[in-house]
């Protein structure tokens, strides 16, 4: 199929068209330790008998029901019997700070709940708000999945035309989806997403971009499907017919990779920064010729891997010194990790550092960057895996078009573009323009037309010297120190920026050859810990321009969390709060700066 000839349906008629051809495993996950498997029937029937109850709980067409709850099997067959119900799906992330989830409910009006445990459902309870009914996924009692399952596959047995007549008249130009933005910066916005925009999306960008994922192949899914980004990949591997398998948490990762050995994965660079982190650790704690080899061989590998792709000859001393690190590690890490089988994984949702995407390729583990924000779907560009050029986000996917304003502003056209923000006009007049949605991110796009992106507009700040600073930029070359956990840097108004730190402390612990049972509160401020962590963000920033460069850190006393209120459910840091919740700290490090310059 080609991507600009997209068929334009509803995500239901999407389903049942990919649902209609009989596979054994079409969604897999580990039920009690064991790898099983949930075939097309076992869905479509699942799905139809919970869109009956759905209904017969007095929901009606356009009604939102919300979703809150772990990636599983029961998150997605929820999804689509809303959908087949012809009601407008809510997706809210576990993690979401409970004000905000509030907020969602009572802004969205939902009028049922999906949720996953009973201590979720006991959260919610806690509110303070007025909550419509709750079906809880994981309970043993009237409320649970299964018996409201029952209720609505007894409606079926007596009216078994009903499942088809409830979205029979739905328009693809309709709500499908009410997804609520980070809200990074004050309360979140509603994204309404219509039945094409995702459908579109999820067409365009597989048939562009994944072509070469097969039908029966095995994939794996981490990422959280309430994120717009994992839930529009969703739909694409049901168009690819492929199996599906999930992982219920980012800490089972690795033997789900094992276990799996996936063709392809999408991710987040933070999943990429940590895999090489844990390999680097791991090689630490072990000791011996091996802590120094593998940290020598990724190093090598991505100083070769960049010379190449960047036009530069490796020469005869780096290609032989490839080829020893080559032999002795890199070449065992695909396997290792559960890789063997891997096309390519795909990252979105964050800047993919350059020298990241170089070590690992260098590991033969190929990265497919792309890009777009939830108010298109998520999917603006992307790259091909055979015409991927590292340090881009790719071209459009066709059917979309790019250009940049006069500031440099990336604005986005498509069959992609949201509907609106829900119940805020003025909102959805700020980023559109003539059809075009702004996208509020900076970026250049090459001579054959391939996105960079450069930064957050509203995010770049200005040094008291005038220059402009882009974080994110700044930020993500310093998270190549596998020593470096989190990083976020400030410095609005102030001579030069400083960075605030949460370090990878295993790792830092095995370099520095510190106890392990030392405190945070005193790593911190041990000078050898202070001066190897500033050494290293000063090795890291030394190739960008003066006024770019850290001189001096905050070492954070804990790591930033969603719990906290530090990061966002997608893991976006909430600049404005972090920086307002260490301000001290910031401004007595400005200060010991300050009095050391006219000591």
């Amino acid at each position: 199929m080609q991507a600009h000839a997209a068929v334009k349906e509803t995500l239901s008629a999407l389903i049942r068209r990919s649902l209609a051809e009989p596979r054994d495993a079409v969604l897999v996950e580990r039920v009690n330790g064991k790898w099983t498997p949930t075939s097309s029937e076992q869905i479509l029937t699942r799905v139809s008998n919970i869109a009956c109850a759905i209904r017969d709980a007095g929901l009606q067409r356009g009604d939102r029901v919300a979703l809150i709850a772990a990636d599983c099997v029961d998150w997605i067959v929820a999804d689509f019997a809303t959908l087949f119900a012809g009601c407008v799906l809510v997706p809210i992330f576990p993690t979401q700070a409970p004000d905000q989830v509030a907020y969602i409910l009572q802004n969205s009006e939902s009028k049922l709940i999906f949720a996953d445990t009973p201590a979720a459902v006991d959260r919610l309870r806690h509110l303070g708000v007025p909550l419509p009914k709750v079906v809880a996924f994981q309970s043993g009692g009237d409320d649970s999945l299964a018996a409201f399952e029952a209720h609505g596959a007894r409606i079926r047995a007596q009216h078994p035309e009903r499942p088809e007549t409830f979205d029979a008249d739905v328009s693809p130009d309709e709500m499908a989806v009410l997804i609520y933005t980070s809200g990074t910066t004050g309360e979140p916005k509603g994204v309404m997403l219509s039945h094409y925009n995702l459908a579109f999306t999820a067409q365009s960008s597989f048939s562009s971009a994944f072509s070469v994922i097969k039908p029966e192949s095995d994939v794996l899914s981490v990422l959280p499907f309430s994120h717009i980004y994992e839930h529009c990949i969703m739909y694409g591997y049901l168009l690819a017919r492929v199996h599906h398998y999930i992982c219920h948490n980012v800490d089972e990762l690795l033997p789900d990779l094992r276990d799996v050995r996936p063709v392809a994965m999408t991710a987040v660079p933070r999943i990429f920064e940590r895999m090489i982190a844990g390999i680097t650790v791991k090689a630490k704690l072990h000791g011996g010729a091996q802590a120094k080899l593998v940290p020598w061989a990724l190093d090598t590998g991505r100083e070769y891997m960049s010379a190449k792709k960047l036009g530069r000859a490796p020469g005869p001393a780096l290609s032989l010194r490839y080829a020893v690190a080559r032999t002795l590690v890199l070449k065992k890490l695909r396997p290792l990790l559960g890789l063997d089988r891997l096309g390519f994984f795909v990252s979105g949702s964050a800047p993919l550092h350059f020298d990241t995407a170089m070590a690992l390729l260098a590991a033969d583990i190929p990265i497919v960057e792309g890009y777009g924000p939830t108010e298109c779907s998520p999917v603006i560009t992307v790259n091909r895996y055979d015409d991927n050029h590292y340090g881009t986000v790719g071209r459009p996917i066709p059917g979309v078009e790019i250009k940049l304003a006069s500031d440099g502003e990336v604005l986005a056209k498509g069959p992609n573009v949201m509907m609106g923000y829900y119940k805020n006009q003025s909102a959805t007049d700020e980023v559109m323009q003539d059809g075009w949605y702004r996208t509020g991110d900076i970026g250049t796009i090459d001579e054959q037309g391939f996105l960079r992106i450069t930064d957050r507009k509203k995010e770049l700040f200005k040094t008291s010297g005038g220059k402009f600073v882009a974080p994110s930029r700044v930020e993500s070359a310093i998270k190549r120190s596998v020593y470096v956990n989190q990083v976020m840097l400030v410095g609005d108004g102030r001579p030069h920026p400083v960075a605030l730190v949460s370090p990878d402390w295993p790792l830092v612990r095995a370099e520095l050859s510190i106890p392990a049972e030392t405190q945070v509160d005193e790593l911190r401020v041990r000078p050898d810990v202070v001066h190897f962590l500033t050494k290293q963000v000063h090795e890291n920033t030394a190739d960008l321009a003066k006024f770019e460069q850290v001189r001096r850190i905050v070492i954070l006393p804990r790591e930033l969390s969603v719990e906290n209120g530090d990061l966002s459910p997608t893991l976006k840091v909430k600049r404005r709060v972090v920086e307002a919740k260490f301000a001290a700290e910031i401004d007595r490090l400005y200060d010991d700066i300050h009095a050391a310059v006219h000591a």
